[in-house]
């Protein structure tokens, strides 16, 4: 995607962005360095022509069904090509190689059968699954984890949003350190090194643990801020509206069509992580201040959340939490399942409850009338909206003003003529209902907030 020059000063920052993203795609067919497989750790992913793998443990084929489909688009979005997909039906798991030993030689057939170069697994593998895989396919393996994790180093853009990926990526990696041969439990040689000396494995976990102290305190810098910032806003009694939801169901999107945000819209999975925040009002003419938030997946790695704290956290000291649904999903039900497991597991740590909650289904535009039809059974008292065509937006702006809590106060004052500066402060800060010019000066009916209404007290005629 490329944008003329002429046209640069129209577009937004979302549509630069993605102009950028765009540029900077994978290209097919580079070497992937499978010289070394054993040193994958230690290499940044380059996914390319891919197979998948996943285990059904479970009576719903839809939703094996469904689990392998997110897969490949999670495979897609990371820059590769999917060649292959297998499923292996077992009650649990294998402990040694996930799949177990028959579907791992069938698999093995796959890969030499296609030439992929990677197989990624639709769920997190043990450092030992991982390494068996490996030594009986003969090609990179990774998991459900590292894909997304792979994602999220792709489309961080702030300072906060990178170093989180990053103390999440060294979190994955922590117990998965691991050499070629016997490289990485070895001591130095020569004078100087006899003795219990420190082995490369123990050097690159201690220097990790450094790494990973340095950025935990680095994030508790910026989460301090961000909370000053949230204190501010409090403060000056500016109601917060947080838009939470399952990756890719039009989260930004939502964003731009109520506020006008330019935030990156794209069809992908993890398109941003960065969250954004925009000042709107509603149609009375009270000012929210509306947070785009990082979208979910179900089994979000725990090393995403944990790291992703201070961001999620604008969830949880929202005064609304617009939770929106993809409408042309097969399983809206489990996304709301996934995105409610994450809330309660930030609330849980926390004493202040859940903010209430509106359910938002939408690309209404995208699903015919009997999926609405079940959806708005499914989902009593959403609201149903399309951020691409404008339908429902309107709607739903006044549903958000009227769950929004109302910290404002209705009052009539008579100001004299020679204290315009009140009535001007009145229309600056306020909401004028009702204003009449008399002999003696202005009388005005207004919705204002309690540090105006406190310095009216004395124009007061009646609350």
């Amino acid at each position: 995607m490329s944008l003329p020059e002429d046209d640069l000063d129209f577009v937004s920052t979302g549509e630069m962005e993605l102009a950028d993203r765009a540029a900077l795609r994978r290209v097919a067919g580079l070497s992937t360095e499978l010289e070394d497989i054993t040193e994958v750790e230690y290499r940044q992913l380059r996914l390319e022509r891919v197979v998948l793998v996943g285990v059904w443990t479970g009576s719903d084929a839809q939703e094996a069904e469904a689990s392998m489909t997110e897969l490949a688009r999670l495979a897609e979005t990371a820059g590769s090509e999917v060649l292959d997909g297998l499923v292996q039906r077992r009650d649990r798991p294998d402990t040694a190689t996930y799949i177990g030993s028959g579907k791992v030689a069938e698999l093995r057939e796959v890969v030499v059968a296609t030439g992929c170069d990677t197989v990624i697994c639709d769920g997190e593998l043990s450092p030992g699954q991982l390494r068996q895989l490996e030594e009986k396919l003969k090609v990179k393996v990774i998991d459900r984890t590292a894909l997304i994790l792979d994602i999220f180093a792709q489309h961080a853009r702030s300072r906060e949003g990178k170093a989180q990926v990053e103390l999440a990526q060294l979190s994955y990696m922590m117990p998965r350190l691991r050499g070629w041969g016997q490289a990485m439990s070895r001591t130095g040689g020569g004078i100087g090194t006899r003795g219990p000396g420190e082995t490369k494995l123990e050097t690159d976990r201690r220097r990790i643990n450094k790494r990973m102290a340095k950025l935990r305190k680095e994030l508790r810098a910026m989460g301090t801020v961000r909370e000053t910032m949230r204190g501010m806003r409090r403060a000056n009694d500016v109601p917060s509206v947080a838009i939470a939801g399952y990756t890719n169901a039009g989260k930004s999107s939502l964003l731009n069509a109520i506020t006008g945000a330019g935030a990156l819209v794209e069809d992908a999975l993890f398109a941003t992580l960065d969250p954004t925040t925009r000042r709107s009002e509603t149609p009375d003419g009270r000012t929210f201040t509306l947070t785009d938030t990082v979208g979910f997946v179900r089994h979000l790695p725990h090393q995403l959340v944990e790291a992703f704290r201070s961001t999620l956290e604008e969830v949880a000291d929202s005064d609304l939490l617009v939770h929106v649904v993809d409408a042309s999903d097969p399983l809206p039900e489990r996304q709301v399942s996934a995105v409610r497991e994450v809330f309660n597991e930030i609330i849980a740590e926390r004493e202040t409850p859940m903010p209430p909650e509106l359910l938002v289904v939408n690309k209404i535009d995208a699903a015919d009338e009997v999926t609405l039809t079940r959806l708005r059974h499914l989902f009593p008292g959403a609201v149903f909206v399309s951020a691409h065509s404008g339908e429902g937006i309107e709607h739903l702006r006044e549903v958000i003003a009227e769950r929004l809590p109302r910290t404002d106060v209705e009052l009539e004052v008579f100001v004299p003529y020679a204290r315009g500066e009140v009535v001007a402060r009145v229309h600056a800060e306020g909401v004028v209902l009702d204003e009449k010019h008399t002999d003696d000066g202005t009388e005005l009916r207004a919705r204002v907030l309690p540090p105006l209404a406190g310095a009216l007290d004395e124009f007061v005629v009646r609350h």
